[in-house]
């Protein structure tokens, strides 16, 4: 479980195919932290880390054809910046909301204004959106956690503090970017009882 609290960003160095998964390579600050089978939440994606290179420096984790599909992890490329959170403690502060790095889906950037030193970013669904949220509710975007606002059946908007825009990769995205979308999990469970009653 994470919280959807960044600690940092790490850089995507490599990415290997086998198959239908997908390795990547990721050079992080917190490198000497990580072991073998420990969960991180990459741009909101839960990942195993699977091994470490000490001369690099890098880890590794591996996507399955699922998360590949459902996420933007397909599109990385090298050199991309990624936002990382490790699994939450059981006596850690839940400073976020409940997240499971668990992605429904992807979204788009729409626009992106400034307001008073913060930015207004508004993201479009792609396809059919599984519309789960509410006005002042919770979601993740590329795993941050995030109040929602001025929702339609088509978009949703967010306002990004100047902390969490230069602390993350909010910074680098540009209308048309594709991020990851996690919807609040108590939301999803409330659709998914109350879907034979409607």
């Amino acid at each position: 479980m994470f919280t959807g609290i960044i600690e940092q960003t790490g850089t995507v160095e490599s990415i290997r195919a086998e198959g239908k998964n997908k390795h990547f390579d990721i050079r992080a600050a917190f490198f000497d932290e990580l072991r073998i089978d420990q969960s991180v939440a990459h741009d909101g994606v839960c990942l195993t880390v699977v091994g470490k290179d000490p001369e690099k420096r890098t880890y590794t984790v591996t996507a399955v054809e699922e998360t590949l599909r459902r996420s933007r992890l397909g599109d990385w490329r090298p050199g991309d910046v990624v936002n990382l959170e490790r699994s939450v403690k059981v006596n850690d502060r839940l400073d976020g909301h409940i997240v499971q790095g668990h992605v429904d889906q992807t979204a788009v950037v729409k626009n992106i204004s400034e307001a008073g030193g913060s930015h207004i970013f508004t993201f479009a669904f792609e396809g059919k959106p599984l519309h789960v949220m509410v006005e002042k509710g919770s979601v993740a975007v590329n795993g941050v956690s995030l109040t929602v606002f001025n929702i339609t059946p088509e978009s949703f908007d967010v306002a990004i503090i100047p902390y969490t825009y230069e602390h993350t990769n909010f910074h680098r995205l540009r209308p048309g970017d594709k991020v990851n979308i996690e919807f609040d999990i108590i939301g999803k469970y409330v659709e998914r009882l109350a879907a034979p009653y409607r």
